[in-house]
């Protein structure tokens, strides 16, 4: 593999702003940043963009073709919260850059019947080759069984544990059945004795009161069902705890389209009729809630100093999970990150250097030397105008430039 310089571009590495800087690839790793041009090396002209690390989706669902779609878009990686692609089954993925890099949950803690079940209409079958090794189920009602289910996950891969607070009320269909207090302590304090990761799924303020009791280390949405309390945003930070809102989620929970996103040229481009269909789609589960509120909600975390990463919920490309399209919506989430409150700059962390950070990352999500060289350039200053992220000049993942379509 070549090396190359990029040449011109501002730099933001992750974490700030660096100004114009060369940064050189050899291989599969940024080898400078910073310097001269080494002789021999390819030249990219970066004039009038910025270099960006490549870009973290802390919340997805993989489906055929999506991890291809996510990189289209700059999204260098993404986390799985409930999935196939863990250790066993990713190899295929890991290797090929032509597609977005992952990591996995495999399937969360939740009870027989409990969310997401609720989701699939009946008699439905997901497109796509099954995997290799069929992933673990790990029903609990118990707090003895989900204990027991930890060291299994983790032995069959899963690079975190994710666990379902759910009562269905959001969703449409409540009275789900839920992990109760003492079952969701067991499971954390079991993976907490092998330094596991720990994330919850959360939709409302009561479920994410129970994950921050629970000492869970992240919830991957933020709750809807109501506005935020001065408690329970005190909760989340004395926690330490980071949140991956999915704003996007919740907009089209409410029946909020991604119609406005997948008429952007700049998106629609790159999606095929049936991603474009499903982004203009909605779940439409809870018209009630208020987008205002999750914006809010959102501002105060960032405002208590709380970790907010940058995910979507995007999952398969049927329109009963709409309003979200794997890579394109990570773009939008950063908009309305910035909506609520964030800098772009924060935004920008919230999608690299942040998301490596609290999911233990440390080869990327960083523009700086021997760290993979997954990244994005784009014309204009997205650390100015958040929009600016669409514009895509290049994506590297591993080295290897992405052919644009």
């Amino acid at each position: 593999m070549a090396v190359t310089a990029i040449t011109g571009a501002r730099v933001f590495d992750g974490e700030k702003t660096l100004g114009v800087q060369t940064v050189v690839l050899d291989g599969r790793k940024i080898r400078q940043v910073g310097g001269e041009v080494p002789d021999g090396a390819e030249v990219v002209d970066g004039r009038g963009a910025t270099l960006l690390p490549g870009l973290i989706d802390a919340h997805v669902h993989s489906a055929p073709g999506s991890q291809a779609l996510a990189l289209r878009f700059g999204v260098t990686t993404e986390l799985e919260m409930q999935g196939m692609n863990t250790r066993e089954n990713r190899a295929h993925l890991t290797e090929d850059d032509t597609v977005a890099d992952i990591r996995s949950s495999g399937f969360a803690i939740t009870p027989p019947g409990g969310h997401p079940s609720e989701l699939m209409p009946e008699g439905f079958r997901p497109a796509g080759n099954l995997p290799p090794v069929m992933p673990l189920m790990p029903f609990s009602t118990t707090p003895e069984q989900a204990a027991a289910f930890v060291p299994q996950l983790l032995a069959r891969g899963s690079d975190y544990i994710k666990f379902m607070i759910d009562d269905g009320s959001v969703e449409g269909h409540p009275g789900l059945p839920m992990l109760d207090q003492a079952t969701l302590d067991a499971g954390v304090a079991e993976a907490k004795k092998y330094g596991a990761l720990t994330v919850a799924h959360t939709l409302t303020l009561d479920a994410t009161r129970m994950a921050a009791e629970a000492g869970i280390d992240g919830v991957v949405h933020v709750f809807m069902d109501r506005p935020h309390t001065t408690e329970i945003v005190d909760l989340i930070a004395e926690a330490g705890m980071f949140v991956v809102p999915c704003v996007c989620l919740d907009a089209s929970m409410t029946g909020i389209t991604g119609s406005t996103l997948a008429d952007d040229p700049r998106v629609a481009r790159r999606l095929d009729a049936k991603w474009d269909e499903t982004l203009r789609s909605s779940y439409g589960r809870y018209p009630q809630g208020k987008l205002e509120d999750v914006l809010e909600t959102v501002g105060a975390l960032a405002a208590a100093g709380v970790d907010i990463l940058a995910g979507t919920d995007a999952s398969m490309a049927e329109t009963f999970f709409g309003g979200l399209a794997h890579g394109a919506s990570l773009h939008q989430e950063l908009q309305y990150l910035v909506a609520a409150g964030l800098t772009p700059e924060r935004a920008l962390r919230a999608a690299t250097a942040t998301t490596a950070r609290r999911f233990g990352l440390a080869d990327r999500g960083r523009v700086a030397e021997g760290l993979r060289a997954d990244l994005l350039l784009v014309d204009g200053d997205p650390t100015t105008t958040i929009g600016d992220t669409l514009n895509t000049r290049a994506i590297w993942r591993r080295g290897s430039r992405l052919e644009q379509p």
